[in-house]
């Protein structure tokens, strides 16, 4: 069954999760693994690619934010921004395992790309944190069918 429409709303919302916008894929992939008229591996991987790709957004945003960030419009206030970057200096890139957690988690992306975290160790890292989550999330619903 490989109804596209399921996969590419589960993706878009998973891509938009990865943002600051309130979207939830955690409950759209609930609702498709109930209904149970899709493949969970494709879905699990779908909603995780979709989720990464943002992370990998912000990561990018964060490598340029340095050139716009003392402009009068920039949202984010030194202060702010400096207490992002001791945190992040001080729980190191392993804090990119907690980049599944909402909140803290889009956030701590876009100040890894600020700080310059090499690529490859970043995508590892927020690819682990991300899929764990939805993984562990189909296993819950799965065992409560």
């Amino acid at each position: 069954m490989w109804d596209i429409s399921g996969y590419l709303a589960l993706f878009l919302a998973a891509l938009g999760a990865g943002s600051l916008l309130p979207l939830q894929s955690e409950a759209l992939l609930v609702g498709l693994l109930l209904a149970d008229a899709h493949s969970v591996w494709a879905l699990l991987t779908v909603a995780s690619v979709g989720n990464v790709l943002r992370s990998l957004v912000n990561w990018r945003l964060g490598w340029s934010l340095e050139q716009v960030r003392h402009q009068a419009w920039f949202p984010i206030s030194d202060h702010a921004l400096a207490k992002a970057q001791t945190f992040y200096r001080r729980a190191g890139h392993w804090s990119l395992l907690l980049s599944w957690v909402p909140v803290i988690g889009d956030p701590l992306t876009l100040i890894a790309g600020l700080l310059r975290e090499p690529f490859w160790r970043f995508l590892l890292l927020v690819t682990l944190a991300k899929s764990a989550r939805y993984l562990m999330l189909g296993a819950l619903t799965l065992e409560c069918m």
